[in-house]
């Protein structure tokens, strides 16, 4: 996608979707970061189903360790891989409380330290919980830059370098949040909603569909009606008259 496009396909987003919001459910930095850790090979929905009773219990890293790996456990076995998951859950909370006061750390190296926690995660964390304009490359965004040739690479890595150099500074702060939505609602993976999307005039995906052609009105068709009626009219009327005519000849009086 040449460079010049770039601006344009985050306007289109921006105005298909002018505040997006990330769907993990959360009631602060701690939350969203055991959510965004639960999330890996989830769906978003399945882990809010399993955070919202878990978070009412649990929303701090003293109150999970508390919890207890076996505790954690019986609110997330619903999640994939929800055993490994949970003992990261619980290490991850304790080194929080040892090394940073209970407190998420608004820093990257800190955030990757933590049991569980990969780039992406930090990255969700680092924009989500502190605004930094930070880019999570997960498999929705992976696909659409890819896809529609806005910031190819072969790994998320690559693509999330590819991002950055390319996202103009007033669209990073909700960039990755777009791509998301957007590959989730729109550029599924195996049958794109070409029809519907906002940025199908500069996506240069070689298989993209045609949208389809906006539906015109049938030229002549209200004519067509009135035509039709104004027929209808006229030989029910011809119809009256002749009926009328034979009634007349039969009353009449034989000469």
């Amino acid at each position: 996608m040449p460079t010049a496009d770039v601006d344009a396909f985050f306007a289109r987003l921006a105005a298909d979707r002018p505040e997006p919001q990330g769907e993990l459910e959360y009631r602060n930095p701690y939350t969203l970061l055991v959510a965004v850790t639960l999330s890996a090979q989830a769906t978003d929905a399945s882990v809010n189903k399993a955070t919202r009773a878990l978070f009412a219990l649990a929303d701090s890293p003293a109150k999970m360790v508390a919890l207890g790996e076996d505790g954690l456990k019986a609110h997330i076995k619903t999640i994939g891989l929800f055993n490994t998951k949970a003992k990261n859950v619980i290490a991850m909370s304790r080194l929080l409380i040892e090394r940073h006061g209970g407190a998420v750390p608004d820093d990257r190296a800190a955030l990757e330290a933590l049991p569980g926690v990969g780039r992406k995660t930090a990255n969700v964390v680092l924009n989500t919980a502190f605004g930094r304009p930070t880019i999570a490359v997960d498999t929705h965004v992976f696909r659409v830059s890819n896809r529609t040739g806005l910031a190819p690479g072969k790994t998320p890595q690559a693509v999330e370098e590819a991002l950055e150099r390319r996202v103009p500074p007033r669209w990073k702060r909700h960039a990755h949040h777009w791509l998301i939505l957007h590959g989730r609602y729109v550029c599924v993976a195996r049958s794109p909603r070409c029809g519907v999307c906002p940025v199908y005039a500069l996506c240069r995906f070689p298989e993209k569909t045609a949208p389809p052609a906006p539906v015109q009105p049938r030229r002549g068709s209200g004519e067509r009606a009135s035509s039709r009626k104004q027929a209808t009219g006229s030989a029910r009327a011809t119809e009256g008259a002749r009926t009328a005519t034979w009634r007349t000849r039969k009353s009449s009086p034989s000469r």
